[in-house]
């Protein structure tokens, strides 16, 4: 892996090699960011399930979906 450097006041371009602390950096990056998306995914998907469970739980004491959803709104 390369890394691009721009020098803005010459406008000379570089390409140097990434470090190995640096590719490691990056590697710990992504790893960090899917480890949210993991997580955003499944408190996304946690709450779904409580929404369809408390909206089962509703129609089963007689409420209809027009009543559940104006409860949601």
């Amino acid at each position: 892996m390369d890394k691009v450097i721009v020098d803005c006041s010459t406008g000379e371009t570089t390409i140097v090699p990434l470090t190995e602390q640096e590719i490691a950096d990056m590697e710990a990056a992504a790893a960090e960011a899917e480890a949210a998306r993991v997580a955003a995914e499944a408190e996304a998907q946690a709450a779904a399930e409580a929404k369809a469970s408390a909206q089962a739980k509703l129609a089963a004491l007689g409420l209809t979906a027009d009543e559940i959803a104006a409860l949601s709104k």
